[in-house]
């Protein structure tokens, strides 16, 4: 919960202050506002999971220890007792793989070399599909899936100048991630006041802070230009809240490592508006 609202106040905080930075008057020997160039990329790119991170997420979704309460009559007894029984249909999921596809929509301005932006990031959902309806004791089984996405605000510099056709860009940032999920059944647990709690047919979400590094080739072909990347993202997540029981583990590593490419199209600013429509 703590990390929850760390995360939230950093990304009200970075939203505050790209509209204070994009909208103010530009100020004498600070920066030329009609020299800001909007843009738009669109991204793909192939993400690996670190190790840490793909074992545990398999770890929570696929636990042998899920199970159901049942109720039986006793024998030759008007009562009935309840007992737990450990759902073995959880061993027929197919477990997920350490990768997945990653895209991307960025929105952000350029004022000459310097480059800064909003990486909004998501992903396929990634489902391991149900084995059968229902299962032994007949229970309903679902699909297990899960995916996340997330918001970084990225800071980048074209290292060989503003407007050469092969460029380099470091890029750092830092932002927030969402990760859903989503388990096969109606799994009871036991919370740490004593109460029992049943897993509802939604997702369970965490709310996680990121770092983003990334280094980017770049051609450029005002105003389009297209673009080969790596990077690495650190991600730490906690446990999800399922129901009041918390699934999981805390402090987990959720980072993974990707490359991909990207298309960019770059406005023209004011000052080259005012010069185009004079020629």
């Amino acid at each position: 919960m703590k990390n929850r609202k760390i995360s939230l106040t950093l990304f009200v905080a970075t939203l505050c202050a790209i509209t204070s930075f994009v909208f103010a008057e530009p100020e004498e020997g600070f920066y030329e506002k009609h020299d800001i160039r909007g843009f738009i990329s669109i991204n793909a790119d192939y993400r690996g999971m670190r190790s840490a991170y793909a074992n545990y997420l398999n770890k929570i979704l696929f636990s042998k220890n899920f199970g159901h309460l049942e109720t039986y009559q006793v024998e030759d007894d008007t009562s009935t007792v309840t007992v737990f029984e450990k759902d073995g249909s959880i061993s027929q999921y197919e477990h997920f793989n350490d990768y997945y596809l990653g895209l991307h929509v960025e929105v952000g301005a350029q004022y000459h070399q310097f480059l800064t932006w909003f990486d909004i990031n998501f992903m396929p959902t990634q489902v391991s599909e149900k084995p059968a309806s229902k299962n032994s004791s007949g229970h309903d089984l679902y699909d297990i899936k899960w995916f996340s996405y997330g918001i970084d605000w990225m800071f980048g510099w074209k290292l060989f100048g503003e407007s050469t056709i092969i460029n380099l860009i470091p890029s750092v940032g830092f932002g927030i991630n969402l990760l859903n999920i989503h388990l096969g059944s109606n799994y009871a647990f036991r919370t740490e006041d004593g109460d029992t709690v049943t897993v509802r047919n939604r997702y369970y979400s965490v709310f996680s802070p990121t770092i983003n590094t990334q280094l980017e080739l770049r051609v450029d072909l005002d105003p389009f230009s297209i673009g080969a990347y790596a990077g690495y993202r650190v991600i730490r997540f906690n446990e999800f809240d399922v129901e009041g029981y918390l699934l999981g583990e805390p402090d987990n590593n959720g980072d993974t490592w990707f490359m991909g490419v990207k298309l960019t199209w770059t406005f023209l600013s004011e000052n080259q508006k005012k010069l185009r429509d004079k020629l």
